[in-house]
């Protein structure tokens, strides 16, 4: 459904859940990036050289320390980030249309244990666990 609402952006979820941690929180290594969407480092380092080529992030200097490679969104990659917000909304709302608000509820708790109780078999596993997992928050607001 992403790929359908968000065909015009030529846009891909994986590139676009790079650009939001970006968006949201600055300037980041690729290890913490791909802690934040639960990919793994390899993927979001291919993901991170084609949104550089587009113009849409760029590759700062580390100047405390030479290993960590880092990415920082650009103006342009903002912008896009607004332009395609919308789109991805939609096709969030989209994929739970059929459920009710309770049904809704119920799925984001069962997912979030899913995803917290195996989180330690994932290739990218989060750092710390929390109470409710950050993909939960954000896809509930998308139905408010």
């Amino acid at each position: 459904m992403f790929l359908e609402e968000c065909t015009e952006f030529n846009v891909t979820p994986a590139q676009f859940a790079v650009l939001t941690v970006l968006y949201y929180q600055g300037t980041l290594d690729q290890i913490s990036i791909a802690s934040q969407i639960g990919f793994d480092r390899n993927t979001v380092a291919d993901v991170i050289r084609r949104l550089e080529h587009r113009g849409l992030l760029d590759r700062p200097a580390n100047i405390s320390d030479k290993r960590p490679k880092l990415a920082r969104i650009t103006d342009e990659g903002r912008e896009f980030v607004d332009a395609v917000q919308p789109a991805m909304i939609k096709a969030q709302r989209r994929l739970v249309s059929p459920l009710s608000a309770e049904e809704y509820e119920t799925l984001m708790k069962l997912m979030d244990k899913l995803l917290l109780e195996n989180n330690e078999a994932s290739r990218a596993p989060l750092r710390t666990k929390s109470k409710r997992s950050s993909r939960y928050e954000a896809a509930k607001t998308t139905t408010d």
